[in-house]
C-alpha cells in the first residue's frame, strides 16, 4: 500500500515542480539577484516539500510554496549580506512572436521602462507589485507570504503602481510611455 502512496505522492510532486519551478525561481533570483542560487533555494523549497503532509498544505500550496522560498532566498541575502540586483528583463520576458517588428520593439521599451520603476520602487511595494502581476497571487496569499495585512498588501501595490503611473506620464518620461490613469496630468 505505501508503494501506491508514495507513486502518488511522486506524481503530485512532479507536478507541483513543472507547475511552479519556473515561477518560483523567478521570484528567488529577483531577490538574490543569481539565477543559479535562485535555482538552488528553490530546489531546497521542493526538498522540504516532498518532506511535508499533502494533506496539510494543499489548500495554501502556492502560499506555502512562494513563503518558504521567500524566507530561504532572505536567508540567503542576510548570510551573505549583500545584495546584486538581476538586470530586468534578463530572466526571460520575451515578446510575442505574432506582433511585427515595430510593435515589439514598442513593447520592450515599455516593459523595461516599466521594469526600471518598479526597480525603483521601496522593496515592499517592488516585492507585492512583483507577487501580484508576476506570479498571480491574490491579495490573502500576498499577506501571508510577506507576513502583512491585507489592507496593508493593498495599500502597498496601490502606492506602488500610482508612483509607476506618475513617473509614466512625467515630462522627463516622454510621450511614447504615458499610461492612462486617474493620476494624468493634462498636456498644454
Amino acid at each position: 500500500m505505501a508503494n501506491s502512496a508514495g507513486s502518488v505522492d511522486a506524481q503530485w510532486i512532479h507536478g507541483v515542480v513543472q507547475k511552479y519551478e519556473r515561477r518560483l525561481v523567478l521570484y528567488v533570483s529577483r531577490i538574490i539577484g543569481d539565477v543559479e542560487r535562485a535555482r538552488d533555494v528553490v530546489q531546497d523549497t521542493f526538498l522540504k516539500l516532498c518532506e511535508q503532509d499533502r494533506q496539510k498544505i494543499e489548500g495554501y500550496l502556492s502560499e506555502w510554496l512562494y513563503t518558504v522560498s521567500r524566507n530561504r532566498a532572505l536567508d540567503v541575502v542576510r548570510k551573505e549580506s549583500r545584495m546584486v540586483r538581476l538586470a530586468e528583463g534578463a530572466a526571460g520576458w520575451q515578446p510575442s512572436s505574432e506582433d511585427g517588428p515595430t510593435q515589439r520593439i514598442e513593447v520592450d521599451e515599455s516593459t523595461r521602462l516599466v521594469l526600471a520603476l518598479i526597480a525603483g520602487l521601496p522593496d515592499k511595494q517592488r516585492e507585492a507589485i512583483r507577487l501580484k502581476f508576476q506570479n498571480g497571487l491574490s491579495y490573502r496569499q500576498i499577506s501571508r507570504v510577506m507576513d502583512l495585512t491585507t489592507s496593508y498588501v493593498g495599500y502597498l501595490i496601490h502606492a506602488g503602481l500610482n508612483a509607476v503611473r506618475e513617473q509614466l506620464n512625467s515630462d522627463d518620461v516622454g510621450p511614447v510611455a504615458r499610461i492612462p490613469g486617474p493620476s494624468r496630468r493634462a498636456t498644454p
